[in-house]
């Protein structure tokens, strides 16, 4: 904790809860780098696409089903729209991935004709993207894009929605961060602070103290990048409730955290699933929420969890999916339930499934210190050894961007390598992987150095303490 001003790099703001500096940074941040986000960070659904195949099939099965109740629902049931609705579309490919997948899975035409699938995200720039995702062309006719802000969607009818997604936004939403100090609960709140080395690169320093304030992301464009250089000051206070819902709650869960143990309080979700319980028609599908979090108690009171990180400045909160599930019972009128997201994409699959950075996990080199360009090539080694038998569905070749500072000598077998992988392959260094694939292509990852057997344990392992979940609500 800073606290000597003396000391400190220059002040660009006032103490604030650590939520409404969230809102602040992530705002500008998306003004400024929003068609630059996997160049800091890569999602489930940002190229692969099995989440949302596995969401496809699920949604076909629960449809068809449902339709199938009786005769005379049927009928009614062929005229019925399906409105689905996905809360921060990302680039698109949540999106083209479900839609295209639904058509090939309902061959009689019951189901896809009927959907309308409806982006919802409070930046233009966003939506923009995910409209003009190439994946998207042929299914332009059934999106629709709506600019809100997600506590209230304006265009959307109670009860008119049967469907909602919501993949890996939760961590970027309003998030609290609290502890229990004997009878009192504090929050943490933050100043920002601008390094001295960018500080005295700015000139104007109250026109850039002006923009900064007002978010005024035309005037700041006209100063050096910022995002890398903030610096921040912590401190603790204690919580005003009259601006926090879900007061019961969240006090109730904190007593079962011990005394001084911060826990993420992720306002912003919880806003998600009221609205979802708003919007959801009787006998929806329901909502479903994707994110990285903890759901375990005895995890959410280690001291030393990684409540929150910074990608390219903007700021990431870990969910806390147990007050999640606590606050959706307050929430009423829904179930929720909550799974590991491997648990999904296994079921939906039919089989047992982790991820490629699982896999590199498990090369006898983990844990070493490599260089980031060899950490690089055995990426690449792995990818190409799993290409061998791996065929995606979808032909689009990945981007491997080499590193600048890639030493001569290996720069051109790394080209050689990023330039070898095939469309059909491994779409992402963020992707699924089942088990027949890893047992298909076991020969070839064992010249790359890892041991198959290995595949066996780490396929059927409990998820890591922090891991990526699943949570679900459907209307009581």
């Amino acid at each position: 904790m800073l606290q000597d001003a003396d000391a400190l790099p220059q002040l660009i703001g006032d103490w604030k809860a650590v939520d409404q500096w969230q809102a602040h940074i992530n705002q500008l941040f998306y003004r400024f780098r929003g068609d630059q986000v996997r160049n800091f960070y890569q999602t489930f659904a940002s190229a692969d696409y099995r989440l949302a195949h596995a969401l496809a099939a699920d949604y076909f099965e629960q449809v068809s089903k449902r339709d199938k109740v009786s005769q005379a629902q049927q009928a009614r049931a062929a005229s019925r729209p399906l409105t689905v609705v996905e809360l921060g579309p990302g680039n698109g490919n949540l999106a083209a991935s479900f839609l295209s997948h639904l058509r090939t899975l309902d061959r009689e035409g019951r189901v896809y004709p009927r959907v309308r699938y409806v982006f919802v995200d409070w930046e233009q720039t966003v939506l923009d993207g995910a409209w003009n995702y190439p994946g998207l062309m042929d299914h332009r006719d059934k999106v629709q894009m709506l600019r809100s802000t997600i506590d209230h969607i304006e265009g959307l009818a109670d009860g008119a929605v049967d469907r909602i997604f919501c993949n890996e936004l939760w961590n970027d939403l309003a998030t609290k961060l609290m502890s229990r100090q004997g009878g009192d609960i504090e929050e943490e709140f933050l100043r920002p602070n601008l390094s001295d080395v960018l500080h005295a690169k700015i000139e104007d320093w109250a026109g850039f103290i002006r923009a900064f304030e007002a978010k005024d992301a035309d005037q700041l464009k006209q100063f050096p990048p910022f995002f890398d250089d903030l610096v921040w000051e912590r401190e603790y206070r204690t919580v005003e409730w009259k601006d926090v819902p879900y007061r019961k709650t969240i006090t109730e869960f904190l007593r079962r955290i011990d005394d001084q143990v911060v826990v993420p309080v992720n306002i912003g979700a919880y806003l998600t699933m009221r609205e979802a319980k708003r919007l959801l028609a009787p006998g929806a599908v329901g909502f479903s929420s994707f994110d990285a979090g903890a759901a375990d108690l005895k995890v959410l009171n280690d001291p030393d969890k990684p409540c929150s990180g910074q990608f390219g400045g903007q700021q990431s909160f870990m969910v806390n999916f147990a007050l999640a599930e606590a606050v959706a019972k307050q929430v009423g009128g829904v179930t929720a339930s909550i799974e590991p997201q491997r648990e999904f994409i296994g079921r939906s699959l039919g089989t047992n499934v982790l991820t490629l950075m699982d896999l590199l996990a498990m090369h006898p080199t983990a844990g070493h210190k490599l260089e980031p360009w060899e950490q690089d090539r055995l990426i690449l080694k792995t990818i190409k050894a799993l290409n061998v038998t791996y065929n995606s569905p979808y032909a689009a070749k990945m981007d491997f961007p080499i590193r600048a500072n890639v030493p001569s000598e290996a720069r051109e077998a790394l080209q050689a390598l990023a330039e070898e992988l095939k469309p059909a392959g491994v779409p992402d260094t963020v992707s699924y992987l089942t088990e027949e694939e890893l047992t298909r292509a076991s020969k070839d990852l064992e010249e790359v150095g890892y041991d198959p057997q290995m595949f066996h344990i780490a396929l059927t392992a409990p998820p890591a303490p922090v891991d990526y979940y699943h949570l679900s609500i459907r209307p009581s």
